[in-house]
């Protein structure tokens, strides 16, 4: 933690002043925001208590990734809007699209 300070004196410091830290064994450390997502590969992962408020420290190989706002769009739900509303496929799949991923909406739309 810090430099030349010998690791030992630094756990009774801490235990004398109600700071409580442990190593979590984590493979990866996702943290989601309304734009993207950020993910640390390889984490180092310290929980700390002082004076009963958690926090946490992470290290780690980083990396982004923007989250898309499309719907995953499966065949199975493809294949449900088709036969309830007895439409095409294409169909199928571009009312899900507008519906935001909503089966029965894009259902309804296709009925009207």
């Amino acid at each position: 933690m810090f430099p030349g300070m010998n690791q030992r004196k630094m756990a009774q410091m801490m235990r004398k002043m109600g700071i409580q830290q442990s190593e979590i064994d984590a493979t990866e450390v996702i943290i989601k925001t309304p734009e993207k997502e950020i993910i640390i590969t390889s984490p180092q992962v310290s929980k700390v208590n002082m004076s009963g408020m958690e926090t946490f420290q992470i290290s780690g190989e980083v990396e982004e990734r923007e989250i898309s706002s499309d719907p995953e769009i499966s065949q199975e739900d493809i294949k449900t809007v088709m036969e309830q509303a007895g439409v095409s496929e294409d169909e199928a799949a571009k009312a899900i699209q507008e519906s935001k991923g909503d089966l029965a909406q894009a259902i309804i739309s296709l009925k009207d």
